[in-house]
């Protein structure tokens, strides 16, 4: 397997619980995990890149990369192969430079062509069986710290040559 050079994330049901809150006002509210946000900050430090790419559109997304310092940040995606193709062709990378979590049937076409592909505790069974790996923690309750954490064990064993 070629170095995974690029993290690809979803969003709900990923980096949240899935679940949407709608304030008074008809504002979404959503809530991060904040170990997830320090396991993406790791993998930048030690040169990966992170990318979003969402279904649906959040103010609070766009903030939240924002302050995690994630620059490739996709919302109202409806075609997610698609949209990785791009960014992969703009970062100069093909899919097998990529890792991709995911949790629904938007996500299963990232996760076929990605190098290593997770699915989250409690995704959709047909992005848990598309999946190389299976998260022991659901969407917004760590899985990206497990993953992050994964992906920091793999570059260190590779750089000691096992």
């Amino acid at each position: 397997m070629a170095a995974i050079r690029l993290l690809v994330l979803d969003v709900d049901g990923v980096l949240t619980d899935g679940r949407l809150y709608f304030g008074a006002r008809g504002e979404s509210l959503k809530a991060f995990h904040v170990r997830d946000g320090v396991g993406l900050k790791q993998l930048q430090r030690a040169g990966l890149t992170v990318a979003v790419i969402s279904g649906r559109r959040s103010a609070m997304v766009a903030t939240r990369c924002r302050e995690l310092g994630v620059r490739h940040v996709l919302q109202g995606v409806a075609d997610k192969l698609a949209a990785l193709m791009r960014l992969c062709a703009r970062l100069k990378l093909t899919p097998a430079a990529c890792a991709c979590v995911g949790d629904d049937l938007p996500d299963v076409p990232l996760m076929r062509v990605a190098a290593l592909s997770f699915a989250v505790a409690d995704a959709h069974v047909t992005a848990r069986r598309a999946a190389d790996i299976v998260t022991r923690l659901p969407g917004g309750a760590g899985a990206v710290r497990e993953v992050c954490d994964h992906l920091l064990a793999l570059r260190t064993r590779r750089r000691r040559g096992r």
